[in-house]
C-alpha cells in the first residue's frame, strides 16, 4: 500500500487511479460533512462530487504545507460557502430515515439505549437544519472536525469573536429545544453520537 506522500506525487504525475485512492481515503468524511451540512442526500453527494473535482483541478497546487485532509477540508468549506451564497441546490423538505435496529444477542437495556441514542441525535439534527447554512457550517467545523475558534475564523474570513458568537447561538438554541438545562452542565456531543 502506498503512503499518502506517494499517492499525491502519483496523482499529482497524472495517475488518475492514485487520486482516486486518495478520494477513497476520505469520501466518507467528506460525504458526511456535506449532508449535516446540506440535510439532503442527493445535494450531499452533488456538493461531495463538486469538493472532489474542484480538488481533482486543483491538486497541482497542493504543496504539502498542511495536510492532505487539511487542505481537502478547505477546499469543501470553500464549496460549502459557494452553495450557500448561490443557492445553486434546490430547497426542500428532507425526510430523514431512522436506521432500523437491527435485532440480535443484545440485551434490551442496550437496545433501549441505542434507540434513545438514535432520537436524540435526529432531534439536534432537526434543530441544525433551523439555523443558517453559516451556523450550521461553523457549529459542524468546530463540533465534527474539532477546529478552533482561531483556525475557523481564517478559514471563513471573519473574526474569533463572530465565530464564538455563532456557536454560542446554536447550542443555546440546541440546549432550548433539546429542553437541557443550561446549569445542569449536561452538552450533546455531535461526535458522542456519530453525528
Amino acid at each position: 500500500m502506498n503512503s499518502e506522500d506517494q499517492l499525491i506525487a502519483q496523482a499529482q504525475a497524472g495517475e488518475t487511479e492514485a487520486f482516486c485512492e486518495l478520494a477513497r481515503s476520505y469520501e466518507r468524511r467528506i460525504y458526511s460533512l456535506a449532508l449535516h451540512y446540506c440535510r439532503d442526500h442527493q445535494d450531499a453527494e452533488d456538493l461531495s462530487q463538486e469538493v472532489w473535482l474542484k480538488a481533482y483541478a486543483a491538486l497541482a497546487t497542493f504543496r504539502s504545507e498542511s495536510t492532505f485532509y487539511t487542505w481537502l477540508r478547505k477546499i469543501m468549506i470553500n464549496c460549502f460557502l459557494n452553495h450557500r451564497r448561490t443557492n445553486a441546490y434546490r430547497s426542500r423538505q428532507v425526510s430523514e430515515s431512522t436506521d432500523s435496529i437491527k435485532h440480535n444477542d443484545r440485551p434490551a437495556a442496550s437496545t433501549e439505549n441505542t434507540l434513545q441514542n438514535r432520537l436524540i441525535i435526529d432531534r439536534v439534527r432537526q434543530v441544525l437544519s433551523e439555523v443558517t447554512p453559516q451556523q450550521r457550517l461553523i457549529f459542524l467545523l468546530k463540533h465534527e472536525e474539532g477546529m478552533t475558534y482561531e483556525e475557523i475564523s481564517r478559514e471563513l474570513g471573519c473574526s474569533t469573536g463572530t465565530i464564538k458568537k455563532s456557536v454560542s447561538r446554536t447550542v443555546t438554541k440546541l440546549r432550548q429545544q433539546l429542553g437541557v438545562d443550561d446549569e445542569s452542565g449536561n452538552y450533546i456531543s455531535c461526535a458522542a453520537g456519530g453525528y
